[in-house]
């Protein structure tokens, strides 16, 4: 007996069966086709030493200093022992190195935070020690008035004196920076505060040397050469141990005040 013509499953539940297998037609994209490309975008990796806790690698930091987002200088805090992404990371010669601490000394901090500099820190501060032998107090008038050999006793013991004075002052600014959360080297810091306190000081020493300690322009000088060496530490000491503003000039307080006591005070009188 053949059955011609006959449809099982018939009614709604035929049609509904029909309805799920029949296959559904697909819109192909152009683009997907043999032959075509389809444009996508990529998205951006993060910059060198970024660590998941902001752009320059600080935990909360934003643009790296806490206060504000510096990336308009151009020069900005990354992360202290490792070299900067803007400048170059090699060590600076002592010429370019002595021209840019007073010329660029943001940038120059910058690229020196993983170099020492001892040799130009030590030979500054003793030159300072010698001419400051010559130029300042009751120590003038003995190397004028006493033989050489004396003479030379006295300023080489000057240069000594402010050598480890250097070091001295420089090892506290460091110490304290580090105490306030920065993280720098410390031949850096203190090579680099040695050569800031001894420098911003040399106009007044030169003018010292013609001129009485009591004069008005070499006071004025004193204090104005004091307030900008504040300004170098305190920049030094931000590049360095990436620190904000308030902190890096807190770390080289001590080091002022005792520059302004010891050395400026008792020549400015």
């Amino acid at each position: 007996m053949r059955l011609r013509g006959m449809k099982f499953g018939g009614g709604a539940r035929g049609q509904q069966a029909e309805q799920v297998t029949a296959p559904r037609p697909v819109a192909v994209d152009p683009a997907d086709e043999p032959g075509h490309t389809r444009a996508f975008t990529v998205p951006e990796m993060p910059a060198a030493g970024y660590d998941g806790y902001g752009p320059y690698g600080q935990a909360g930091r934003g643009g790296g200093y806490g206060e504000g987002d510096d990336r308009d200088e151009h020069v900005a805090v990354y992360r202290a022992g490792q070299p900067h992404p803007q400048v170059g990371s090699e060590r600076l010669p002592w010429r370019e190195l002595l021209r840019g601490i007073l010329r660029q000394p943001t940038r120059t901090f910058a690229q020196m935070r993983t170099h020492h500099a001892w040799g130009p820190a030590l030979v500054v501060s003793a030159v300072y020690g010698l001419v400051a032998g010559l130029a300042f107090g009751s120590t003038s008038d003995q190397v004028m008035h006493s033989t050489f050999a004396i003479a030379l006793t006295i300023l080489l013991s000057s240069a000594a004196g402010f050598v480890l004075c250097g070091l001295m002052l420089g090892s506290v600014t460091h110490a304290l920076a580090r105490r306030l959360g920065g993280d720098g080297a410390y031949a850096p810091t203190v090579t680099l505060a040695m050569l800031i306190s001894w420098l911003t000081d040399a106009p007044r020493l030169v003018l010292a040397l013609f001129l009485p300690a009591g004069n008005a322009v070499v006071q004025t000088l004193g204090w104005a050469t004091w307030a900008l060496c504040a300004w170098l530490l305190a920049a030094m000491v931000r590049q360095l141990h990436d620190l904000p503003w308030g902190k890096a000039l807190t770390a080289g307080a001590l080091q002022l005040i005792m520059l302004l006591v010891l050395i400026k005070l008792p020549t400015l009188g």
